[in-house]
């Protein structure tokens, strides 16, 4: 847990989700830093997806308890806590996240998928971070109009979540036969057009090649 406590870490909220663009059945997660304009998005699976809306949207309640609803039942059964999520490392795309746990006051590190450790963060009402450099490589900067963002800041799209089906994948725009000039362009109107899913597999492209 020291290691934590010495590396820089920036905090994030969940800003929404969006639709996936160019991939049926997947969805990207906005997390935006607390302190600053950075978004930070994440393609995450329907059902991930789906869990992390009903957890936002308190008024939901499924008949019988989701996977992450279930964990949280049993961890409190047995006085188990995650105190934070941290999304700790970036590889070819992937983010990979910790969850920090307590229990008897012994904290435990636990490795965890970072769609799964966010909702899970927010069944526990842990707050969500990342390390400055992580954000730095892949966070993106949007400017926004300040009254247009703050109408849309809770737009999460429960209701087609909750009824959502998977379909199959989508084709992705080939990216490999594009220069870094291109790539940069691409990003820039992906970024404009606030199709963050997109953005995220330009940024991991330009992230590889750099």
């Amino acid at each position: 847990m020291l290691f934590y406590k010495f590396m820089s870490l920036v905090r994030l909220n969940i800003k929404g989700i969006s639709y996936s663009q160019t991939q049926n059945g997947a969805y990207a997660l906005i997390l935006n830093e607390l302190d600053g304009d950075r978004k930070l998005p994440i393609v995450i699976g329907a059902f991930e997806a789906q869990s992390i809306a009903i957890a936002l949207e308190k008024e939901i309640r499924p008949p019988r308890p989701l996977t992450h609803d279930l964990f949280k039942n049993f961890a409190d059964r047995f006085d188990i806590v995650v105190k934070q999520v941290i999304i700790h490392k970036l590889v070819d795309g992937v983010f990979y996240s910790s969850l920090i746990c307590e229990r008897d006051k012994i904290e435990e590190i636990i490795d965890a998928r970072t769609s799964d450790a966010i909702a899970l963060a927010l069944r526990f009402d842990a707050p969500i971070f990342t390390y400055k450099n992580i954000l730095d490589k892949a966070g993106i900067y949007l400017k926004v109009n300040p009254k247009e963002d703050d109408e849309n800041e809770d737009s999460i799209l429960v209701d087609d979540l909750v009824a959502d089906e998977l379909e199959p994948d989508a084709p992705r725009e080939n990216l490999k036969g594009k220069t870094l000039e291109e790539l940069h362009n691409l990003l820039d109107e992906a970024v404009s057009n606030e199709d963050y899913e997109k953005a995220a597999h330009i940024r991991d492209e330009i992230s590889k090649r750099e």
